[in-house]
């Protein structure tokens, strides 16, 4: 019975080993950090705002469907432009309807690009916008998405 948890446990350490060979390893690169403005922690100041129900809710089906139709095209262009590196709703049904993480460093950068927002605008939505520190990988999120998604809002 021993030689037969000594092989298995052989087998196990060379197939650690053999799959450890085929990962790559991913070093630190002074361009990347550069590039994506990250600090020497690889971090980076954002705006993060919460989209909470706006005062005015009253609006008609067809009305509330082209504000949203037009929130999701804002939020697309802002992607875009560099400026929105992350926006999703909640699934719940809670007062606080959605995040954006915003590619800004100051309130008042943020709150102008929350002011571009149809939905914002209509009083349908609005913005609680706080300072916010996170790993500058985030900027890569778009890209990545763009890779794998097969459909678009």
């Amino acid at each position: 019975m021993k030689p037969l948890i000594s092989t298995l446990v052989l087998f196990f350490f060379l197939s650690l080993a053999i799959s450890a060979q085929n990962k790559p390893v991913l070093e630190y690169d002074s361009l990347s950090t550069e590039s994506l403005g990250a600090d020497d922690y690889g971090m980076k100041k954002y705006v993060m705002a919460f989209l909470k129900k706006g005062p005015n809710r009253n609006h008609s089906e067809q009305e509330a469907a082209e504000l949203q139709q037009a929130h999701l095209e804002n939020i697309k262009r802002m992607a875009q432009n560099g400026d929105l590196v992350l926006a999703g709703p909640f699934i719940d049904d809670g007062d606080i309807k959605g995040i954006y993480i915003f590619n800004v460093e100051t309130i008042e950068e943020a709150k102008a690009l929350t002011e571009t927002d149809p939905a914002v605008k209509a009083g349908r939505l609005i913005m609680e916008l706080h300072p916010w520190y996170g790993t500058a990988a985030l900027l890569k999120v778009n890209e990545i998405h763009n890779i794998i998604k097969t459909d678009e809002f």
